[in-house]
């Protein structure tokens, strides 16, 4: 069973280029100190984040440059190896179970220096759940990053980025006053987290949800927009019936079908979950294909040399977008002759900071929190532990050669 604590500081996010979101906001760090007085939280002083050392002190909340007193660290992302302090806890998205390789001197840090990592992404209740996650608003900022795209391929006034506005309540404000074509057709593929977010932003940009068969064979007149889900994304390819429960235990054998989509809309926003060994979604082929009409592609999921050929490379938050050859599959110019304009940024969350950290919190606060600082009766921490006391967990050892140990 994982230790209780009762020291806890969250720190100051570090890594470049700087990330803008928090574990807690002010209110929550007043809140988790009302609720629970035998815990003692501080947070690090730092000049990036979304909320204000200002607001940090307006609420009550101890600021502090040093956390060596500390027994549980908490972040978002990855913590610098050169600020891992040595045998304390951390809990922040670390991205390694899957081997990553620009993370593997963080690993191997880890486990030099005694370190006991949890991680956000491995949270999950006893249904095997996951209980924390910015999909959501990687999804919301996606979508209108997604008319941001379609703006700078069809004209019409700049929409203002994401990241430029101070929360979603302004973005909201600018995407009212967005003009839509009547004869805009949206396709978006997935309806998880991700895809709500995405749903939502549709939704109070006025598009109107239709149903797959009637966005390929009706006309509207107005602004639409359809959702592929898993049955209706992918085929057998011997013509069996199709066995969702089967397809996401083995995806191969499968083919896509969303070239008749791709060939009704000019707009496509990706919000799929994808497995490597599951067919391609959108091939070169298919984006050579005479009928395509998609002008614009949105992949939020951003799997490079993954499902959709057009992805080629991660975007940034600075320069989102990037143009689609269609002929050759390079990387040309936004807007160039026979391009698809495309948007892949893979950290949208961080674009909408404060709305992000606060659904983030609340579900760290609500879910989370009494499992660090009480009783881990069903097991969430022990089960989000990748390494205790710089050794690595029974179900995380195949991670020794990565990480040297």
């Amino acid at each position: 069973m994982a230790a209780a604590y009762s020291r806890i500081g969250i720190i100051r996010e570090g890594k470049v280029p700087a990330d803008r979101r928090v574990p807690l906001t002010p209110a929550q760090c007043r809140e988790v100190s009302s609720r629970y007085p035998d815990v003692d939280l501080v947070v690090q002083r730092s000049a990036v984040r979304a909320f204000t050392d200002q607001e940090y002190e307006a609420a009550g909340v101890r600021l502090v440059d040093d956390l060596t007193d500390r027994e549980l660290i908490i972040g978002v992302k990855e913590v610098p190896m050169d600020s891992l302090l040595p045998d304390k806890s951390y809990l922040f998205f670390s991205h390694t179970i899957k081997q990553q390789a620009h993370n593997r001197k963080l690993m191997h840090a880890v486990l030099e220096k005694g370190i006991t990592l949890i991680d956000h992404e491995l949270l999950t209740n006893e249904h095997g759940e996951r209980v924390l996650a910015f999909g959501y608003w990687a999804g919301v900022v996606g979508a209108y990053n997604a008319f941001r795209a379609w703006q700078a391929t069809a004209g019409g006034p700049e929409l203002k980025p994401a990241h430029a506005c101070h929360d979603l309540e302004e973005l909201e404000r600018h995407l009212h006053a967005f003009p839509l074509p009547p004869d805009l057709r949206v396709v978006l593929t997935g309806g998880g987290r991700v895809g709500k977010g995405a749903m939502g932003v549709l939704e109070r940009a006025g598009l109107q949800h239709v149903k797959p068969e009637e966005f390929l064979s009706s006309d509207f007149g107005k602004p639409v927009y359809t959702i592929l889900n898993t049955p209706d994304l992918y085929e057998r390819e011997d013509g069996e019936p199709f066995d969702k429960q089967a397809f996401h235990a083995d995806p191969r054998g499968h083919r896509a079908k969303l070239l008749p989509y791709a060939c009704r809309a000019q707009l496509y926003i990706a919000c799929h979950f994808w497995d490597p060994r599951g067919p391609q979604i959108l091939s070169a082929e298919d984006l050579r294909d005479p009928a395509l009409a998609l002008r614009a592609i949105a992949d939020i999921s951003c799997d490079v040399d993954g499902p959709i050929d057009s992805t080629l490379r991660a975007s940034t938050i600075e320069e989102p977008l990037f143009g689609y050859d269609r002929i050759t599959g390079e990387e040309v110019a936004v807007g160039a002759p026979n391009s698809i304009t495309v948007m892949a940024v893979d950290n949208l969350p961080c674009e909408l900071p404060r709305d992000a950290s606060q659904a983030f919190g609340l579900d760290l606060m609500e879910r989370v929190l009494p499992n660090l600082v009480g009783d881990d009766d069903k097991g969430m921490i022990e089960r989000a532990t990748i390494v205790q006391q710089g050794v690595l967990s029974p179900r995380f050892e195949y991670l020794a050669e990565y990480a040297g140990a």
